[in-house]
C-alpha cells in the first residue's frame, strides 16, 4: 500500500538534518552512542543510491537500512512526509541552531564551541570572528594565539566560498532540476550550462537553458518547482529562483536556431568566450549568445558545432574551456582524449568495513567486476587512523591472507594488497617494514599534524616517500573542498 505523498527533499538534506542534530548533542554533552547513531544514520542516507523520499511514498521498510532503526526510520519519515524534524526543533529550542555551523570551522569541534558559547556568549560566525580579532579566544583554555589565527583565516575563506557547492552535491540538485524541466509540455532541449557543465570543482549557481516553441508555459513551470524557497526574478523569457537548499538556478528560453551559440556562451568560461569571439573578430564575424553574425546575417549558431567551425576549430569539451592553452592545442590538432568511465580499469584507494568502509571486502570485489574492472586495490586506514578503526599489524595480516585466498578463486581479476598508512610527525609510516613488503604498494597519507610550516611538512612527505615500498601518495594537499584549506606544502618538490 503505498503511503502519502511525501514532501519534495532530497537525502542530502535529510542527513544534513541528522548531522545538524548530531552536533548540537555532542555540544550539550548527550551520550556518545546516541550521537553516533545520528552519524551513521546521515552517511546511511547520503550513501543511498536510490531516493528516501521515494522510498518513504513507496512504503519501503526504512528500519531494515544499515545503521537504521525504527526510531530512526520514524524521524526520516516525518521530515519526508512534513517537512518537519521534532527532534531537531527540541534542541535548537535549548541550544541556538547556528552553533551546529561553528563546529564545522576546522580548529573547532563541540567542546570548544560549548566553551566559546559559555564563555563568550558566541552563538553565530559572526561573533567568533569578532570574538577572534578582539583576541578573546586566547584567553580561554585549549585555545592559543595560533589557532585563533587560524580561525580567522578560515572564516575569511567561508565568506568566499559560503554559496559554492561541491560538484557531486550540485548535480543531485541539478538532474533533478533538469528532469523536472524535460518533463514540462513543449520543451525541446534541456541542458545545465556554466561551471556545471565545465564539470568545475565547486558549483555556485545552476544556469539551464532551454529550447521549445512558447516560453511562458515554461517559466511558469520553473518557478513552480516543488524546491523553490524564493523567485528572484521573472520575465518573458528568464527567471532566476533560489533552491531550498541556498543554491541559486537561472533559466533562458531560446530559440533552436540559437541554442549552440546560447550553450556555449553560458558554458563559458568568461576567458575561453572571450578569445573565441577574438578569433571570430578576426574572421569579419561576430559571436555572441544569439549567434553568428557577418554583418548583421545570421550564419549559424544551431550548435556548439557551428561556433567553432566559424573560427576554424574542432570542437572542444565543456571541461577544457579555460583559456588554458585549449583553444592553441585546437588549433594545431593536439586536443586531448578526455578520460570516460569505459576508460577506468581498476580504483586503487578503497576502504572495507575493516576500517571506515561500509561493505565487506568480497563485497566490494563484486562491486568493482560489476563495473567491469580488472583490478581494485583495498586501501584500509593504518593503526594511527583510530577514529577510522586503523588496522595494525596483526589485523592487517589477516586481511592479506583473506585477498591471497580470494584471489586464488577469482578468474580474469586481481584484488591488489595495500593500506593507507599514515605519515606519522617525523616522515616515518606508522607500520613497519615487515608488514609493509607484504603488500602490492603502499599508499601514504598526512591525516594529522596539518599546522606543521611549509619546510616541515614537505620534509615529512618526502621521508615517507623515500620507503621504498611507498608508491602512492594520498590527498597531497590536505584540502577539503569548501571545509578546509590544504596545509602548507612545497608542492613542486613533492612532485620532483
Amino acid at each position: 500500500m503505498r503511503q502519502s505523498r511525501a514532501v519534495a527533499v532530497h537525502n542530502a538534506e535529510v542527513a544534513e538534518l541528522f548531522n545538524r542534530l548530531a552536533d548540537l548533542l555532542e555540544i550539550e554533552g548527550a551520550n556518545v552512542f546516541r550521537v553516533r547513531a545520528y552519524r551513521r544514520a546521515a552517511q546511511t542516507i547520503e550513501d543511498l543510491p536510490v531516493s528516501v523520499a521515494e522510498m518513504v511514498e513507496q512504503g519501503q521498510d526504512l528500519s531494515k537500512l544499515p545503521g537504521i532503526g525504527r526510531d530512526l526510520a520514524g524521524k526520516i519519515e516525518e521530515i519526508v512526509k512534513t517537512g518537519k524534524f521534532t527532534a531537531l526543533e527540541e534542541v535548537t529550542a535549548r541550544l541556538p541552531s547556528s552553533l551546529a555551523t561553528l563546529v564545522a570551522v576546522p580548529g573547532l569541534g563541540p567542546k570548544r564551541v560549548q566553551l566559546i558559547h559559555d564563555k563568550l556568549g558566541v552563538r553565530s560566525l559572526e561573533d567568533l570572528a569578532a570574538a577572534a580579532r578582539a583576541h578573546k579566544l586566547r584567553t580561554l583554555p585549549r585555545f592559543s594565539p595560533k589557532l585563533e589565527a587560524r580561525i580567522l583565516e578560515e572564516l575569511e575563506r567561508h565568506r568566499t566560498t559560503e554559496r559554492r557547492f561541491r560538484i557531486a552535491t550540485a548535480a543531485e540538485f541539478a538532474e533533478a532540476l533538469r528532469a523536472y524541466m524535460q518533463r514540462c509540455p513543449g520543451v525541446d532541449q534541456v541542458v545545465v550550462a556554466g561551471s556545471y557543465r565545465r564539470c568545475k570543482e565547486t558549483v555556485g549557481d545552476l544556469d539551464l537553458l532551454v529550447t521549445c516553441a512558447k516560453s511562458k508555459p515554461v517559466i511558469e513551470h520553473f518557478v513552480a518547482y516543488e524546491d523553490v524557497a524564493e523567485i528572484a526574478a521573472k520575465g518573458s523569457t528568464r527567471a532566476a529562483i533560489a533552491l531550498k537548499t541556498g543554491l541559486q538556478a537561472d533559466i533562458r528560453v531560446v530559440p533552436a536556431k540559437s541554442y549552440g551559440a546560447a550553450l556555449h556562451y553560458f558554458t563559458g568560461s568568461k576567458d575561453h568566450n572571450i578569445h573565441i569571439r577574438k578569433l571570430g573578430q578576426a574572421r569579419g564575424l561576430k559571436i555572441n549568445e544569439y549567434g553568428i553574425f557577418r554583418d548583421d546575417k545570421r550564419i549559424g549558431g544551431r550548435t556548439e558545432e557551428e561556433v567553432f567551425a566559424a573560427v576554424g576549430l574542432p570542437y572542444i569539451e565543456p571541461e577544457l574551456r579555460e583559456d588554458r592553452g585549449e583553444i592553441e592545442a585546437a588549433q594545431q590538432g593536439r586536443l586531448p582524449k578526455l578520460v570516460t568511465l569505459a576508460d577506468i580499469r581498476g580504483d586503487l584507494h578503497c576502504h572495507t568495513n575493516a576500517s571506515d568502509g561500509k561493505n565487506t571486502l568480497v563485497q566490494m570485489v563484486e562491486a568493482a567486476r560489476a563495473r567491469g574492472y580488472e583490478y581494485l586495490a583495498i586501501t584500509d586506514h593504518s593503526k594511527h587512523a583510530t577514529v577510522a578503526r586503523g588496522l595494525d599489524e596483526k589485523r592487517l595480516s589477516k586481511q592479506l591472507d583473506e585477498i591471497d585466498r580470494l584471489n586464488d578463486s577469482l578468474d580474469g581479476f586481481r584484488v591488489l594488497k595495500s593500506c593507507e598508512v599514515d605519515i606519522l610527525a617525523d616522515g616515518t609510516l606508522d607500520l613497519p617494514d615487515r608488514i609493509l613488503k607484504r603488500l602490492d604498494f603502499v599508499v601514504c597519507a598526512v591525516h594529522y599534524k596539518f599546522d606543521m610550516d611549509a619546510k616541515s611538512q614537505t620534509e615529512r612527505i618526502l621521508r615517507a616517500m623515500d620507503n621504498p615500498y611507498c608508491k602512492i601518495l594520498a590527498h597531497p594537499t590536505g584540502r577539503l573542498l569548501l571545509d578546509r584549506a590544504g596545509y602548507a606544502l612545497e608542492i613542486e618538490r613533492v612532485l620532483r
